[in-house]
């Protein structure tokens, strides 16, 4: 049993954002009383306020990516439960601008019932809103999930770009139109070889046999619904590749943003023999990484584990991305603007018009 250092479970989570506000004075303020983290430099051609928002242990998500060419505020929830209607609704408030705000919501119930019914309430105050629903993860892709593919690692890049595209003055519509077709283009999978620890028992979320991998796992911990044998990283990361690709249609001359997220306790060592291996397996198919991200942007606590991110780019998109910002968590080092490929505008996803049929990608062959 491995407790988490905390005065007690119930204030780990208003603690740790006190904490963080102190970290990054200048950038954020931290809003105890209604319970969402704001940036305190946002830019002035701004015509619409940006929020997200989820539960705790997903750290840096979404706290860390409030700030300039992001994101206006987020309202975190307790650990991976959904922030209150109250917070989303303060919150949306305090940031809205004149043409209203832009809600960035992953696939959850709760989340979708608490910012429905925050933005009732901004309706009845004469402030316009609008939403984007992420929806990226495979492993929810399936009847048995009631409320679909849930919400995972595309929320990242979404949240970046749109910050981006709100900076340029862009209206709600606008905003949410091309948040709605950047939620169509992206696809994750998630594996993991051992649980996170839950807070309130020091004890792992379930237990997994050694040399097994659960393929699928959700962001709140969830195990697969398979476990399958940990095979050579080439093997697996070119599974998972597959998976994405076979759902997203990707076509030879696609344009490709790539996250690849540590759910808590892998090394960063792990993460870029992932993106090398992940970089291998699209150049096989003639599918073109443009951008690149590696690090813990979308966490599940401590599990030991990562997922991969693909968006479907476009060089308007690229752009956005290569846009400006200084979130605390947004990665600040190193150039990410290499010399772009020519863009060919038929190398583009089913979003675009493309039947799945056409893919170079297999269908995931059985373990």
């Amino acid at each position: 049993m491995a407790l988490y250092f905390a005065n007690a479970p119930d204030s780990l989570v208003r603690d740790a954002l006190a904490g963080y506000a102190q970290a990054h004075r200048g950038a954020v303020v931290y809003d105890a009383e209604h319970g969402f983290v704001r940036t305190v430099r946002s830019s002035p051609t701004r015509r619409v306020g940006l929020l997200s928002g989820g539960g705790s242990g997903h750290e840096p998500l979404h706290i860390g990516f409030v700030g300039e060419g992001m994101l206006d505020a987020a309202c975190p929830g307790l650990v991976f439960a959904s922030p209150h209607n109250r917070q989303v609704f303060e919150a949306s408030c305090a940031v809205a601008r004149e043409d209203g705000v832009l809600h960035i919501v992953k696939n959850y119930t709760g989340d979708k019932i608490n910012f429905g019914i925050a933005a009732e309430r901004l309706a009845h105050r004469g402030i316009r809103c609008a939403r984007v629903l992420v929806d990226d993860d495979l492993a929810s892709d399936s009847g048995s999930v009631a409320v679909g593919r849930r919400g995972t690692g595309a929320t990242v890049l979404i949240e970046k770009i749109l910050g981006a595209a709100a900076d340029r003055g862009r209206d709600l519509d606008s905003l949410a139109a091309l948040g709605a077709s950047l939620a169509e283009r992206s696809r994750s999978i998630a594996v993991a070889s051992g649980a996170h620890t839950v807070p309130t028992t020091g004890r792992p979320a379930f237990e997994l046999a050694p040399g097994l991998l659960e393929f699928g796992v959700g962001l709140h911990g969830e195990r697969a619904d398979r476990s399958v044998r940990q095979e050579p990283l080439t093997d697996l990361v070119t599974r998972m590749t597959e998976a994405i690709g076979a759902s997203a249609g990707l076509v030879r001359g696609s344009w490709l943003i790539a996250l690849v997220n540590g759910l808590g306790s892998t090394t960063r060592l792990e993460l870029y023999a992932i993106l090398h291996e992940l970089t291998e397996a699209l150049e096989r198919h003639g599918v073109v990484l443009v951008r690149s991200l590696v690090g813990d942007f979308a966490t599940s606590l401590d599990m030991r584990g990562f997922s991969i991110t693909l968006l479907a780019a476009d060089p308007e998109v690229v752009e956005l991305f290569d846009a400006p910002a200084s979130a605390p968590a947004w990665p600040g080092g190193g150039d990410r603007r290499q010399e772009l490929p020519s863009w060919n505008s038929t190398g583009r996803s089913p979003a675009a018009g493309y039947s799945a049929s056409r893919t170079l990608f297999p269908p995931l062959s059985p373990s």
